[in-house]
């Protein structure tokens, strides 16, 4: 599937996917492929976790962020 296809079907093919449990692959318009594989709940409740506690630019991006000011939140009045 080329990655204009996904574009312009994106909800209902990433929706084909999770159904069927079947990868889809994607080339990029240099030619390189990407995979998009859907995945079980039930077993990937660390996944999320394993791979931001293994990636140095969030851990870089966590640090930042826990060193920087905040600011509050404000809601958004209504009209």
């Amino acid at each position: 599937m080329t990655l204009n296809a996904l574009a312009a079907n994106l909800q209902s093919t990433l929706n084909e996917c999770a159904n069927s449990g079947r990868p889809i692959v994607i080339e990029l318009p240099d030619h390189r492929l990407v995979a998009i594989q859907p995945l079980d709940p039930a077993e990937d409740d660390d996944l999320i976790d394993e791979l931001l506690a293994s990636n140095g630019a969030f851990q870089s991006l966590l640090e930042r962020s826990a060193a920087s000011s905040r600011k509050p939140f404000v809601a958004a009045s209504d009209p």
